[in-house]
């Protein structure tokens, strides 16, 4: 069971989230929902003509899935900013983990740092989640 919201103090961590493996029709569909056709997340040979090993995950998928992370508390208010910076590529098969731990609380207003890692550790996003425990009516 997850704790609500509101019982989280500073320091504490959100349960972590792990992806299944990043997969080609996983980036397939992410191309045809969001618009982002670029070849170099579907086709390797696009993506080696470009400079790179392989197919790359497209970093909103990954910025797109942190957002996981708040899912069980959608009933105690919102994600009201977010801010990341990419610090690494995805690649097909990686096995991404998301975490969240939350850094200070001011009245609704709950401040996260955010990361997405991959299954060396390396961070590939980093950043900040604003969540207001205020519910909107």
């Amino acid at each position: 069971m997850t704790a609500l919201i509101e019982n989280l103090k500073p320091g504490d961590e959100l349960e972590p989230v792990t992806l299944a493996p990043v997969s080609r029709l996983d980036l397939i569909k992410y191309a045809g929902a969001s618009g982002d056709f670029n070849p170099i997340h579907t086709i390797d040979e696009e993506a080696e003509k470009a400079g790179l090993p392989g197919i790359i995950a497209h970093g909103m998928w990954t910025m797109g899935n942190l957002a996981k992370l708040f899912t069980p508390y959608y009933g105690e208010g919102f994600i009201q900013d977010y801010a990341i910076r990419f610090r690494g590529m995805v690649f097909l098969n990686d096995v991404i983990s998301l975490h969240a731990v939350l850094d200070e609380e001011d009245g609704d207003e709950l401040k996260f740092s955010v990361k997405a890692v991959n299954q060396d550790e390396k961070d590939v996003i980093k950043g900040e989640v604003v969540f207001n425990k205020r519910m909107i009516v």
